[in-house]
């Protein structure tokens, strides 16, 4: 099972290396992998989606907590989140194949970032889900490049 593992760290040099080999370490994969700085002047954010049965990721929470640099982890998997994911992809679009993906971008909400005569660069945010049909979708105007952030998720507000 997919899980998205939240983990509030110290922002110092090595802490991406510690996660990370303990990860490696154990033979666990890691599928993405964001970190960015908070709000907050020396701490950032790892978002980490991983797969594995709940004894698993109950053994990775565990590990992770153990590290010196780490100050909360939290498996939103059951928790109400929020979770979504960018993509940029440039895209064939030469003469008449414009307008059709054009079309398909305006279905998606996606953004065109750059304009060339024979492509378009695309920016678009969602889940993991949209995203994956909208490659599925454009594959067969050409799909030149692609780069994805992978998952940045975060717990939803106190809901009644």
């Amino acid at each position: 099972m997919r899980h998205i593992l939240s983990i509030l760290v110290e922002n110092e040099p090595g802490v991406l290396a510690r996660v990370a080999g303990l990860f490696s370490g154990r033979g666990y994969n890691i599928e993405t992998l964001n970190v960015a700085p908070t709000l907050t002047e020396g701490l950032s954010m790892m978002t980490i989606t991983t797969t594995g049965d709940e004894a698993i990721i109950e053994q990775i929470v565990k590990q992770l907590r153990k590290l010196v640099t780490t100050l909360k982890v939290v498996d939103l998997t059951d928790v109400k989140s929020v979770e979504r994911e960018m993509m940029l992809l440039r895209v064939d679009a030469e003469g008449s194949k414009r307008a059709e993906v054009l079309r398909i971008v305006d279905i998606f909400r996606c953004k065109v970032v750059d304009v060339s005569p024979d492509e378009l660069v695309l920016e678009v945010t969602g889940t993991q889900d949209k995203l994956t049909a909208l490659v599925s979708l454009l594959q067969r105007y050409g799909i030149k490049e692609a780069a994805r952030t992978g998952a940045v998720a975060m717990r939803r507000g106190m809901q009644e």
